[in-house]
């Protein structure tokens, strides 16, 4: 097979998100368990590394714009593999929080300017494309709840040695990443030439990002998203605890994890080619109601196998609405901008991935995990139908 610099790009997106999943899911809140933290300071310390994401996908996309998609995966890079070999000197939450901060810039930078670079190098394929992207990426989400629930669960004697060896499996893999970055080919000549002579300053920078903000559609797809991932915050962040509590093991929660994302990885490449073929306005909107009533029907289930079929049926809404909004946000949007429109996407996300544990984790300590289920499905609810009365006006 024929390592093409798409495949490339996506090897190497596999390994950033495995070394960046193993990190957080299922040890994060396990660990910050383990250190002492009540439920709303594990919803605390799982939005830092998103809060992250808020203030650096922006200028990552702009820099992206101006100096090179490259150059900018590299600095992720060296994050991937510098960040995880923290953690073994952690002891106290307040040093977790300040770790997670650092090490969200990794995910924060790489994939709004990957997606940026796809989406540079194809069109009428462009859904297709990101999602294989998003699923060489899902793959590495797949293995790593797996290595990691396997690694706790087999260590059940000795929790701290279990939480040190699952991040130095992940600096292992971090390290591959910064090696492989260094060979990511950005674009062919004629592309590059023409990118160099694009280049006119900080000002046109600014008015292109302020060109992207002035298009509603693009506000109202990325927040439909950052609803999705608030749902997913809560979920990956509080179904662990409360599976345990329901005498669910680690390994089992790792099961569920796991098969939301390789439901996400069989079907994102299908919704994306259906996203090319037919607009992806319909897609979105349903995706986000099906997840809606997935999350929420999580508060109804105590066993292994309805929670295991949500998982799946809740990574697919995943999979439908995440494989057009960012085919459609390229679409909006012009090619030399293509940076700062993954940036915009990327930061209201992690608006939605960081204020998803934090708020959930107060209702959860307040009212107990069945409502902070709720609570999420009532804010997709509420997004997907502000996305659906925008998008009947322009009809």
């Amino acid at each position: 097979m024929k390592f093409t610099p798409f495949r490339f790009l996506c090897i190497t997106g596999l390994l950033a998100i495995f070394s960046s999943t193993i990190s957080k899911s299922p040890v994060l809140p396990l660990f910050a368990a383990h250190l002492g933290a009540d439920p709303s300071g594990v919803g605390v310390i799982a939005s830092v590394s998103a809060f992250t994401g808020i203030i650096a996908s922006i200028p990552a996309g702009m820099l992206s714009d101006r100096f090179g998609r490259k150059r900018m995966l590299l600095f992720s890079a060296i994050i991937f593999a510098t960040a995880p070999f923290c953690y073994l000197f952690v002891n106290q939450l307040w040093q977790l929080a300040v770790v997670r901060f650092y090490h969200g810039f990794a995910t924060a930078i790489f994939i709004p300017v990957a997606m940026a670079l796809v989406s540079d190098l194809f069109h009428k394929e462009r859904g297709e494309k990101l999602g294989w992207f998003s699923t060489s990426t899902l793959a590495g989400r797949f293995v790593a709840p797996l290595a990691g629930g396997g690694i706790i669960g087999a260590l059940t004697f000795n929790p701290a040695l279990s939480y040190r060896l699952v991040y130095v499996i992940c600096g292992i893999a971090g390290l591959v990443v910064l090696v492989l970055a260094f060979r990511i080919k950005e674009f062919s000549s004629e592309e590059h030439s023409e990118r160099q002579e694009s280049k006119r300053g900080w000002s046109e920078a600014l008015s292109r990002l302020r060109a992207v903000f002035s298009i509603k559609g693009i506000l109202t797809t990325s927040i439909v998203e950052a609803s999705m991932l608030f749902a997913y915050g809560t979920f990956e962040t509080f179904l662990p605890l409360y599976s345990v509590q329901s005498g669910i093991t680690a390994y089992e929660i790792g099961m569920f994890l796991s098969a939301q994302v390789i439901t996400l990885a069989l079907t994102k490449p299908v919704m994306g080619r259906f996203s090319d073929r037919h607009g992806g306005k319909s897609q979105i909107l349903s995706g986000a109601m099906i997840g809606a009533v997935c999350i929420g029907s999580f508060s109804l289930f105590r066993s292994f196998i309805p929670l295991l079929t949500l998982s799946i049926l809740f990574g697919l809404s995943l999979s439908i609405v995440t494989s057009a909004t960012s085919a459609f946000i390229a679409d909006l949007s012009r090619r030399e901008s293509h940076g700062s429109a993954m940036g915009i996407l990327g930061s209201i996300m992690d608006i939605g991935h960081t204020t998803g544990p934090l708020l959930s984790g107060i209702i959860a300590g307040s009212f107990g995990f069945e409502k902070a289920f709720t609570s999420a499905s009532v804010v997709l609810v509420l997004a997907a139908g502000m996305f659906g009365l925008s998008m009947a006006k322009k009809i």
